[in-house]
């Protein structure tokens, strides 16, 4: 990493820990600022602004999931990989994270000034390397593409009731049953 993104990626790790774990409820740069031990100018200087800085929290946050989900792809079969992945979601420890990601995707989704490139490529970007696996299965390109898309939504869909109702074996259960129904276990 060049030297000069070292300081922003810190910072940026630090913000997103903070917002992680406190909300986004009357946050200002100046108190989020503070409360990561830098200042307003130096959030300003790397994110442009609190918009900026929202965008690049949930792209950071995006950016951390898929990489897991890629390296689990390149060694698992698809139903495998999905139950890992999924067992990686409902780690108590990201459940700050996952309400944080539903903060910021609302805000945008709801036209914030400044927060809607929050939605460039949030369901596009994760597509991709499930939709490569799906064509591998033998699953044509539109099809491929479809699976992915539905099992993006319902992952996100359990994790939202997740965070609502913090009923991790209920929705477990749930995305257990879906995992099976998209894959199968060929019966002898």
């Amino acid at each position: 990493m060049p030297e000069q993104e070292a300081p922003r990626e810190r910072l940026l790790a630090a913000v997103v820990d903070h917002l992680a774990e406190h909300g986004l409820t009357d946050v200002s740069l100046r108190r989020l600022a503070k409360a990561v031990g830098s200042s307003h100018r130096m959030l300003i200087y790397h994110f442009g602004s609190m918009e900026g800085l929202l965008v690049e929290v949930v792209r950071a946050v995006e950016a951390k999931q898929r990489a897991v989900l890629a390296s689990l792809l390149s060694t698992d079969s698809p139903a495998e990989a999905a139950r890992k992945f999924w067992r990686v979601l409902v780690d108590p420890s990201l459940r700050a994270h996952e309400r944080l990601f539903f903060e910021l995707y609302a805000q945008a989704a709801q036209g914030r000034p400044g927060t809607t490139p929050l939605l460039d490529g949030i369901v596009t970007n994760g597509l991709e390397p499930v939709a490569a696996v799906e064509r591998a299965h033998g699953h044509s390109p539109e099809v491929a593409a479809a699976r992915a898309r539905l099992g993006l939504a319902v992952a996100r869909g359990l994790l939202l009731d997740l965070v609502a109702t913090n009923d991790e074996p209920a929705v477990t259960a749930a995305m257990d049953h879906f995992i099976t129904l998209m894959h199968p276990t060929p019966t002898p």
